[in-house]
């Protein structure tokens, strides 16, 4: 076997234990699925690059983000060590149509995964959208099942929901700027 063979097998054999050790510490039904998910364009990317403990929460979140539109993104990891460190996602989220037939704009959204957490890798994403209406109204329609919790300060209100979620609504010139943060449990 060629250098290159045994670095390729390493790689799958390690990005596979990974795989099952995260898939191993989640709920059963989280489990199966997880196990499935072949590694999309960005994981891929952040295994060429080093990552090996986060790849499959990578995958999941960036799944998740992404949810079938195309991605663009921009890893950001250490120039060594990278599978021990803090690795960060940018991503542009393309414009789509939900089964609702609601219409969606660019997002960007960015995430970020420690490794070596209590559940194999910590992760946090953020989801940035403007909306092209008043903060009121993108919150009845785009977050109906949320509720206003309070504002940060003054002029940003915070939705909760039934999840670990929240949304940010910031007026934004004669639109709101929608912020989804969540911490993936």
């Amino acid at each position: 076997m060629n250098q290159f063979n045994i670095r390729h097998f390493l790689t799958v054999f390690f990005v596979l234990l990974a795989g099952l050790t995260i898939a191993n510490a989640q709920q059963p039904e989280q489990q199966s699925s997880q196990q499935q998910m072949p590694a999309n364009g960005v994981t891929q990317a952040a295994i060429k690059s080093g990552v090996q403990t986060c790849a499959a929460r990578i995958n999941q979140v960036t799944n998740f983000v992404g949810a079938g539109s195309q991605v663009g993104s921009m890893l950001f990891v250490t120039p060594s060590n990278q599978d021990k460190q803090l690795i960060s996602i940018s991503m542009e989220v393309a414009a789509k149509t939900q089964t609702d037939g609601k219409k969606v704009p660019v997002a960007y959204s960015t995430a970020s995964f420690a490794p070596n957490q209590a559940n194999g890798c910590g992760a946090v994403y953020d989801a940035i959208i403007y909306w092209d209406a008043k903060c009121d109204t993108v919150a009845t329609k785009r977050f109906g099942d949320m509720k206003k919790a309070r504002a940060l300060q003054k002029n940003i209100t915070i939705l909760e929901g039934k999840t670990p979620a929240k949304v940010f609504l910031m007026p934004a010139g004669n639109g709101c700027i929608s912020i989804k943060k969540e911490v993936v449990l």
